[in-house]
């Protein structure tokens, strides 16, 4: 397994932490563009796997049937982090689709987001299912169930159809055989998948260039789920965050996941990119996403500022001196 370093962090010159990981780049044609570090060895998705569990809610009628906005159906794609319009869609969601709280086997959250959480805490308010940050992906998968007639009760068992059918995708769309996929068990309860890095970009490519699917209700659905991601960019994040930012540009699909995997994708130009840091960390996305897309080279310089202003690359204290710099090889 090769892991090399692309990124170090110094404190008044001195090096503080350095971070390994591995960088996958791939064209239109799955050919490499670039690549650091073993892109065969496989990683989870975690999070960034919400726009794959997504398709079978939106390949089902759960939208129209329940008129349901976009903000409501970005929400089976989000790791929402608990401001004020997360909470008010969440809401909404779940009595729209008569889905009862405790259903949600997710266990009970604050507010991600410090402002929400230190106003959430100090109104008294408990922890509660629908505050998790995969609510809106469970409220997607009991929904889908409810709609089909298959018991709610055992949704996040990986024998469940919905589990099942959610493995044929990731199959499917990273072209990755589905015995050499390894199953685990996320932080919210729900399955995740382990592919190769590699083909984690593949799956990411097809939902920025649906014309590489061929079964059509299957490109539909992706395609629906690109453009609410991109319409409704605060609700599967929230704002001043790298995945919000990111698909504020309407030419690019993005999502994170826990303990370091980043997944974007280009439209126009059909690059797909997956990122995975070693050290688990998230802080360091927006600086990694913006020097990869400077080196492709990106068009949109503005979408590269606004990763600039989320992560500037020098460090500073808890009073906004300097007190080091970060370094990033890729």
């Amino acid at each position: 397994m090769d892991f090399p370093v692309i990124a170090k962090e110094f404190r008044n010159g001195n090096v503080e932490n350095i971070h390994q990981g591995v960088v996958c780049v791939i064209d239109k044609n799955k050919k490499i563009v670039f690549e650091k570090g073993d892109i065969t060895q496989p990683f989870y998705y975690r999070s960034a796997m919400k726009p794959l569990q997504a398709i079978p809610v939106f390949s089902s009628n759960v939208i129209n049937k329940y008129q349901l906005t976009g903000e409501e159906a970005a929400l089976f794609t989000a790791s929402q982090r608990g401001e004020d319009y997360h909470e008010k869609a969440l809401l909404s969601l779940a009595g729209k689709l008569g889905i009862e709280e405790k259903r949600l086997v997710c266990n009970q959250s604050y507010p991600l987001n410090v402002a929400p959480k230190e106003k959430y805490i100090a109104s008294h308010k408990p922890r509660r299912k629908l505050l998790h940050n995969c609510a809106g992906k469970h409220l997607g998968f009991l929904s889908y169930t409810k709609e089909k007639g298959l018991s709610m009760d055992d949704y996040h068992e990986m024998s469940h159809p919905i589990q099942q059918e959610i493995l044929d995708y990731v199959s499917l769309l990273s072209e990755t055989p589905r015995d050499k996929i390894i199953t685990g068990l996320d932080g919210c309860g729900a399955p995740v998948h382990a592919i190769p890095l590699r083909n984690m970009a593949i799956s990411y490519l097809k939902f920025a260039d649906t014309s590489m699917i061929s079964n059509k209700s299957l490109c539909e659905a992706v395609d629906q789920i690109t453009q609410i991601m991109n319409s409704f960019p605060n609700i599967v994040a929230s704002h001043q965050f790298i995945c919000s930012v990111l698909l504020e540009d309407p030419n690019i699909i993005a999502k994170g996941g826990a303990q370091g995997v980043y997944c974007l994708a280009l439209k126009k130009e059909k690059i797909s990119i997956a990122i995975k840091v070693l050290s688990g960390t998230e802080h360091l996305w927006p600086l990694l996403v913006a020097k990869i897309l400077e080196k492709l080279p990106y068009h949109n310089k503005e979408t590269i500022d606004r990763l600039y202003a989320l992560k500037d690359s020098k460090i500073t204290n808890d009073s906004g001196k300097i007190a080091g710099h970060t370094e990033v090889h890729v």
